[in-house]
């Protein structure tokens, strides 16, 4: 019995040392590439907003998608302006780091998405939508206030940069 156990522990090892040794042989040329810069072909999505709001004004914030690619790609509207505020894809957060209360819909969502929830874009295109915070978002502080989009995973989008507003009282 003692005997099986040593061989199974040596055979493991054997195996494992060897799985590692494939694992790091595999490696990609640097030098393929040397001189080519990378250039990412998927959609991404940029954010604009005023830089001054007066309170009772309407806090839209523009929502552009773009698809620097050839061809037509889709995303899931669900997470974005491209549908009605029906979960909180935002983080709206004060200078102080107070977040702003979401006071929208959370919508329960089947999975996967069904084909309907997609939308193209053509290639070298882009499409926008605009979406007025103050419908589910508490912004009622003046304050300089920073949004974030949250939901790369669910849309498939890539939003790198967040922007900032001034919510002025009147």
């Amino acid at each position: 019995m003692k005997n099986i156990s040593s061989i199974l522990f040596i055979t493991m090892l054997t195996i494992s040392a060897c799985s590692v040794k494939t694992r790091n042989n595999q490696s990609t040329d640097s030098t393929a590439n040397a001189g080519t810069p990378l250039v990412e072909k998927g959609l991404f999505a940029k954010m604009k907003i005023k830089d001054t709001i007066k309170a009772g004004d309407s806090v839209l914030l523009k929502f552009t998608v773009y698809n620097p690619a050839d061809s037509a790609q889709q995303f899931c509207k669900w997470h974005t302006p491209f549908e009605p505020l029906m979960s909180k894809y935002l983080d709206v957060k004060s200078e102080s780091g107070e977040e702003a209360d979401y006071r929208g819909a959370m919508a329960k969502r089947i999975m996967p998405p069904p084909a309907s929830s997609y939308i193209k874009v053509k290639g070298k295109d882009s499409l926008s939508a605009n979406v007025d915070l103050l419908k589910a978002f508490a912004i009622i502080k003046p304050a300089r206030y920073t949004i974030t989009y949250n939901s790369q995973s669910m849309s498939g989008l890539r939003v790198t940069d967040s922007v900032s507003f001034v919510y002025k009282a009147k």
